[in-house]
């Protein structure tokens, strides 16, 4: 089954939250020296410069379900895109390092809000049969937002000879401004409105979308809210959920103790730490990020084939081996020609084609029902937690003359290992099961 033009439109603008996602967490790559210099940072607040985005993150993805549940997806992520806006236009003209950490703050709510709204919405709109591949572009415009932050600087920077790092962040303005306005002519979750009982406005929205079967499905959307009322109770942290948590919470771990962000926020500095001129460490930051597009695309083609264990298995490996080359290269001090490049490509492609693909399915599928929204956002909590605060310590903890860039990517090729031995032991594999299999499997009754 193929999705209508109306629902099409309303996905592929819903998911423009995700490629504001990737680009306003990626686009601080091209800045950090930049800033470093203009505002004469020390090791410890550049890291909490490039931080500053993350924590507004974690504030956001908290805080976002719940004015979506009264106020409707739809006029949240208005607000949203608004918040993109404000940071893009404020950290592009105001010219002081507080007033930068406040709007780049704001951009990262907007982050955290979209990263919980934009695939929501685009669940509650799409029919069941197209529902993955729907909310699938949302993941796709995030690593799509990514290279596109990498390709942006790169451009600005042989373009814009003065405060180059202000056009960095300003031309967020643009996308942002399209998203604002695009959001204007989509319709609500029909799932919204029959929760807040205009029900007539739910049947003519799903009648657009699917041309029959509109009254089963508000029969079956009344049946799900009875669910999760049901569900309203129950506590997270009872003993029957360990299982799930642990594994939700170690994998969220495991994902930034991967090192993906500090490729993400810091390879130009990395680049340029081997002898590389500024403009080149650019340039090949864009080869990370169409890597990451090209092996997230495979990822999402094979997830269901391989299986989300499988996948796993393979990039630990993988991550493991390119981060070890990588640390080894800092401690001899061997950088001739692309080899660091070839390593980091060799990780993000692991990276993507495991950990990036599987985390945000594998905590849609652990929990039952009724403390399914819990869980998935104690998950998105410690990912972006943890994104935050390996993002902030990594910059001064290269400056520590005993652990320098090798030691630090040693670390994370034996936290990767760490991470093969979990998957190992205790992930199970969820490809193909029912939910309700998968926990009878987890000892969840």
């Amino acid at each position: 089954m193929r999705a209508n033009r109306y629902v099409m439109g309303s996905t592929l603008v819903a998911a423009l939250g995700g490629l504001l996602f990737g680009f306003d967490t990626a686009v601080i790559s091209g800045t950090t020296q930049q800033l470093e210099r203009v505002f004469k940072l020390t090791p410890f607040w550049l890291g909490f410069t490039v931080a500053t985005a993350l924590i507004g993150t974690i504030f956001g993805s908290l805080c976002a379900g719940r004015p979506g549940d009264r106020y409707g997806r739809k006029k949240v992520l208005i607000v949203i895109a608004a918040l993109y806006t404000v940071s893009a236009v404020g950290c592009a003209v105001f010219r002081n390092w507080t007033a930068l950490m406040i709007f780049r703050f704001i951009g990262g709510l907007g982050v955290g809000g979209s990263s919980v709204l934009s695939p929501m919405y685009i669940a509650e709109i799409s029919p069941a049969a197209v529902r993955g591949r729907l909310v699938a572009v949302s993941q796709f415009n995030i690593v799509a937002g990514i290279l596109l932050a990498f390709f942006s600087n790169t451009l600005i920077d042989r373009l814009v000879q003065a405060d180059a790092w202000r056009w960095m962040f300003g031309v967020e303005t643009l996308p942002a401004l399209v998203f604002f306005l695009l959001l204007f002519f989509i319709p609500e979750s029909p799932r919204w409105l029959v929760k807040t009982g205009r029900e007539e406005e739910a049947r003519k929205i799903l009648a657009r979308i699917e041309e029959s079967g509109v009254e089963q499905q508000l029969a079956d959307i009344s049946d799900s809210l009875k669910m999760e009322s049901e569900g309203a109770g129950e506590n997270l942290f009872s003993g029957k959920y360990r299982k799930p948590l642990f594994l939700a919470v170690a994998l969220a771990l495991f994902n930034q103790l991967s090192g993906i962000n500090v490729i993400m926020y810091y390879a130009p500095r990395i680049f340029e730490t081997t002898g590389l001129a500024s403009g080149t460490a650019l340039m090949q930051s864009v080869v990370i990020g169409l890597t990451n597009l090209v092996f997230t695309v495979i990822a999402m083609a094979t997830i269901d084939r391989f299986g989300r264990k499988t996948l796993l298995l393979t990039g630990s490996v993988g991550m493991a081996l390119f981060h070890g080359l990588v640390g080894r290269a800092f401690q001899l001090q061997q950088f001739g020609g692309y080899a660091v490049l070839a390593y980091l490509v060799g990780f993000i492609a692991f990276f993507a084609f495991s950990q990036g693909a599987v985390i945000w399915v594998f905590l849609s599928e652990i929990f039952p029902n009724r403390i399914r929204s819990k869980g998935q956002s104690l998950g998105s909590f410690t990912h972006w937690m943890m994104a935050a605060v390996v993002s902030w310590l990594f910059p001064v903890v290269v400056k520590v003359s005993w652990i320098g860039e090798a030691r630090a990517f040693f670390f994370f090729s034996l936290m990767m290992t760490g991470q093969l031995f979990f998957v190992l032991k205790w992930l199970p594999e969820t490809k193909g099961k029912s939910l309700e299999k998968i926990q009878k499997e987890l000892g969840i009754r």
